[in-house]
């Protein structure tokens, strides 16, 4: 196994405005999250989040720590929530207790659990473990939240491209966090707008992983502030990360799912500011 990790830096959204299309993807989109037997983190600066996918096919993978951490392990200071996005049906073992998830289905860890370790139940289709990581100041119970216990909400509508399902899956209603919140989105066949309206919230970062997008099909992910909007082309199984003071918006050649997570100074998941789609720029 390998651990590999990145470092990301906060920008000026002053600055943003000026970056070309290599530098938007070079400080924002997240690749090659899937490697046989690593794990591969991104540290960001924006509310310290870490976005990662630990992808274990002929062994077990150990939750490492870091050098930017400066911890003895990972969750000394931290809590995590991992989402199974690919694959058979992964096991996690958390100081000795075992975890069956299922594809599409959650696990938080909460601050102070040492031993983390991924383990996919069939090689010839191995579980992709895909993660976000938030500073932790408590330490709350480590919690499996199957599909049942999702709370699901249904928006949007065909005619406006947006026919979706929200399974929220770590959030103040369901999961006790110090500050992570992560969820899964669900675009119906037919529809291929998520988040829009399209809002900001300055008091949570997010990052979105996309995925369940075909082969030869792409995404646009929109980012920047709403009047100086600047756009990123994404394909299957990569990550982008969205600044408190950025819109976080797509539209895709084919419906798809995507993984939301946020970090922050609240647990409020309807804290947003509203944009209008016509004063958008």
């Amino acid at each position: 196994m390998k651990t590999n990790y990145s470092i990301r830096y906060a920008a000026n959204p002053k600055d943003v405005k000026l970056y070309d299309t290599s530098r938007l993807r070079e400080d924002f989109l997240i690749k090659n999250l899937w490697i046989a037997d690593e794990a591969n983190m991104t540290y960001s600066m924006y509310d310290r989040m870490i976005v990662g996918g630990i992808f274990p096919v002929n062994e077990p993978i150990q939750l490492e720590t870091i050098d930017p951490l400066k911890a003895k392990f990972f969750l000394e200071r931290r809590e995590i929530g991992i989402v199974n996005v690919g694959g058979d049906d992964g096991i996690i073992n958390v100081d000795g207790e075992s975890f069956n998830l299922k594809y599409k289905e959650a696990l938080y860890i909460g601050a102070g659990k040492k031993e983390i370790t991924f383990i996919s139940t069939n090689k010839n289709n191995p579980t992709k473990f895909y993660f976000n990581s938030t500073p932790a100041h408590h330490s709350f119970p480590t919690r499996l939240i199957t599909q049942e216990e999702m709370i699901k909400v249904e928006l949007g509508s065909l005619e406006d491209c947006n026919h979706r399902v929200i399974n929220k899956m770590i959030v103040r209603d369901n999961v006790e966090t110090c500050q992570l919140q992560m969820g899964m989105t669900e675009l119906k066949t037919g529809s291929v707008w998520n988040t829009m309206p399209a809002h900001v919230h300055d008091r949570t970062m997010e990052a979105y992983y996309y995925f369940e997008i075909p082969e030869n099909q792409t995404i646009c992910h929109f980012l920047g502030e709403p009047q100086e909007t600047r756009h990123l082309f994404m394909h299957n199984e990569q990550a982008v990360l969205s600044p408190e003071w950025s819109i976080h918006s797509a539209a895709a050649t084919h419906n798809y799912t995507f993984i939301w997570g946020m970090g922050g100074e609240n647990l409020d998941y309807g804290d947003v500011d509203q944009i209008e789609i016509t004063a958008l720029r």
